[in-house]
């Protein structure tokens, strides 16, 4: 059995928390390009270009593209056969994310208590998602989450009467409510099925996508195709000024469900969607 030092891991995420803040992906910065060519609106224009050199600013002098450093989601894909030494695997992503938002003077935004809201001051703990999977390998994805966007998912308990159109509708109806709160243009994460954790985490998963990639089933990159037509005419534009280009994507999630219920999720990301990824390989013991 190979094995990974939990100083590796922490070293890893710190790095993660720091770049996925400070360097928007290049999936994202040519979905900006892309739509600058097909924005209707001189004033939707003008942001996406503000939105572009915010980006550039941001990368060039190694500073936050926004003031919301968001609250740190890792997913950790862990090998089956590789070991974790020197102690314990939660702690050292948590302690990557703390040096990683002290070291890049993120803002620490955590609060360890939902009523009591007293700051923990170093933006732990982190959301952490775990899967098992085959290899001696680690992959370590970082996804910072603004609440700005985080507050406008949403989750229905459809009824399987509702359909495929059911979904969607609710789909959209979501992002209409949203309308600029969530920064547009958005990237729009969608899980349907499995149970109502399940459908959430499908949602917030699907956000990690490469920007646009469609999901490798057919029909479902179809209906992807559709939601985002659709949602680009809700008219909301770039940063809720009106326009065509109030979502670059939407990245649909699906898993078996219970006979009775067809759980849908929104997760909504802020035109920064940002997340970093490394594999870390094992070694020998």
């Amino acid at each position: 059995m190979k094995q990974i030092h939990v100083s590796e891991i922490s070293d890893a995420v710190e790095k993660l928390c720091i770049e996925a803040n400070y360097d928007l992906g290049a999936d994202i910065m040519t979905g900006f390009k892309k739509a600058l060519q097909t924005e209707s609106s001189p004033l939707g224009r003008e942001v996406l270009e503000r939105l572009i050199e915010n980006a550039a600013i941001a990368h060039e002098e190694r500073v936050p593209m926004c003031q919301d450093t968001g609250m740190a989601v890792v997913f950790a894909e862990v090998g089956q056969d590789v070991h974790v030494v020197g102690g314990s695997l939660t702690e050292a992503l948590n302690e990557g994310v703390r040096r990683g938002y002290e070291k890049g003077f993120l803002r620490k935004s955590v609060v360890n208590d939902p009523f009591e809201r007293v700051n923990t001051g170093d933006n732990t703990p982190a959301i952490i998602h775990y899967d098992i999977v085959p290899g001696d390998k680690i992959h370590i994805t970082v996804a910072p989450k603004g609440f700005g966007s985080e507050n406008m998912g949403a989750l229905k308990m459809c009824k399987p009467s509702e359909g495929l159109e059911g979904a969607m509708n609710f789909v959209v109806e979501t992002v209409d409510k949203a309308g600029g709160n969530p920064c547009p243009p958005i990237v729009v994460g969608v899980g349907v099925g499995g149970t109502m954790e399940k459908a959430t985490f499908l949602a917030k998963k699907a956000l990690t996508r490469t920007l646009g990639q469609p999901n490798p089933e057919e029909r479902l990159a179809k209906i992807e195709q559709e939601l985002l037509e659709r949602i680009n005419k809700l008219g909301i534009g770039p940063q809720g000024f009106g326009g065509n280009t109030t979502a670059l994507a939407v990245h649909l999630e699906v898993y078996p469900t219970h006979i009775a219920g067809m759980p849908v999720a929104v997760n909504i990301n802020c035109h920064a969607t940002r997340h970093q990824e490394v594999t870390l390989e094992g070694r020998n013991e």
